[in-house]
């Protein structure tokens, strides 16, 4: 019951009419879905545009493209549709340039965007920068983009829930599958408090994956925490001397992405990559370096205090991105999707996938080439903290140029 779950249930049930149930193993949106900083940017997977073109070919990245567009779209008619207000900002996504070598990365962004895609971005210098607000040790221009807004994350839950409920689907909480099974063509799947059978099954679990529960997902994921924390409100003169005023969106140029906001209620949330596995004092120190990167973005606000600190578990895939995957009746474990690998782009994505995925199925489109197939497995899985722990060391070496 996060973002594809009940995304997929959703138009499952309210366009084709299917009987849907959705399986939680703990609350509405109790993973990442309820607590993420709730950046809807036109984003599937974690690359650069111009990355994607050299990656896939400039017609390929188009397409994605198109669909990075459409999620967003449909991000926007779920909130349209939504019974809930979800606090939904006004447009607008600043990419800053933490360091002035990360400029250049902008500028080659820019011209891909516009010369590829058709799609025009302002490119803002230090001095128009500043004002929005940012002109501390970690802003030397940005991409201003006209689409990417924010809105409360747990209650866009609730508003996919409600919608999934109105059209029929039944969302069923506390409810974790702790086993599946075939039984005469159906799949059985258990639960502390019963069975369902069910035709299809659709896995939409993304970083609280249990690789155990299927082999369709084994080694295929790598789930890495992200932190966020909250500030104190701001008072007047701290939002004076800050000069953050703009309700737009923010991320930065960081292999390890730094993104933040300020809230409707004058609090700052800055959220960046967490530690390798929590505890008490992984927690603390996480909490104490995302409070420092703030002081560095915003001198005026050092030694600021936070009400709120939280992490989750996004998933990150072997090519940076996320996979639309259904096995047909033909194949060895049949009738058994997926939707997942977000690589922490998820909010729009998600929503998106799950609306695909439901297409897919009940209604016969193909999955998008660029999208489809099973995720690519992770060579030695067994060593992926390792790795984890030399990546960040390597991409934070990275960021300091």
């Amino acid at each position: 019951a996060g973002y594809t779950g009940l995304s997929c249930a959703y138009f499952l049930a309210q366009k084709y009419q299917r009987q849907v149930h959705v399986l939680e193993a703990n609350q509405l949106g109790w993973g990442c879905s309820g607590r993420n900083g709730s950046f809807m940017r036109p984003a599937i997977g974690r690359l650069w545009w111009w990355q994607y073109v050299q990656k896939y070919g400039a017609e390929q990245a188009r397409i994605l493209f198109q669909h990075a567009s459409a999620a967003i779209d449909t991000m926007r008619d779920v909130l349209a549709q939504a019974p809930v207000d979800c606090d939904k900002a006004d447009d607008g996504w600043l990419r800053v340039a933490h360091s002035a070598q990360a400029v250049q990365a902008l500028q080659r962004e820019r011209e891909t965007l516009a010369q590829v895609f058709d799609y025009q971005v302002q490119l803002l210098d230090q001095d128009q920068l500043a004002n929005y607000g940012l002109a501390g040790d970690e802003a030397f221009g940005a991409l201003r983009y006209g689409d990417g807004f924010s809105a409360h994350p747990l209650k866009v839950v609730y508003a996919l829930a409600m919608l999934a409920r109105s059209a029929g689907a039944q969302v069923h909480t506390g409810s974790p599958v702790i086993g599946m099974c075939a039984d005469n063509g159906q799949h059985v799947l258990h639960t502390p408090q019963g069975r369902v059978r069910a035709n299809h099954v659709v896995i939409a679990t993304n970083g609280y994956s249990t690789e155990h529960l299927h082999p369709l997902i084994k080694s295929r994921l790598m789930p890495v925490l992200s932190s966020i924390v909250v500030t104190q409100p701001l008072s007047p003169e701290q939002q004076r001397q800050a000069g953050l005023t703009t309700s737009d969106i923010i991320t930065d140029t960081r292999r390890l992405l730094c993104f933040y906001r300020l809230l409707p209620d004058g609090r700052l949330l800055l959220g960046s990559r967490g530690a390798i596995t929590e505890s008490p004092r992984s927690d603390a120190q996480t909490r104490n370096e995302l409070l420092a990167v703030i002081g560095k973005k915003f001198p005026a606000l050092q030694g600021i205090g936070a009400d709120y600190f939280w992490s989750g578990w996004v998933a990150l895939t072997m090519d940076s991105m996320p996979r639309i995957y259904s096995a047909d009746a033909s194949a060895a474990v049949p009738n058994v999707s997926y939707a997942m690998g977000y690589n922490g782009s998820g909010t729009t994505a998600a929503v998106y996938s799950g609306r695909l995925l439901a297409d897919h199925l009940a209604g016969g489109a193909p999955i998008p080439q660029v999208l489809a197939g099973s995720m690519p497995k992770i060579p030695f899985p067994f060593l992926r903290r390792t790795a984890q722990r030399a990546a960040f060391v390597f991409y934070g070496l990275q960021d300091k140029r």
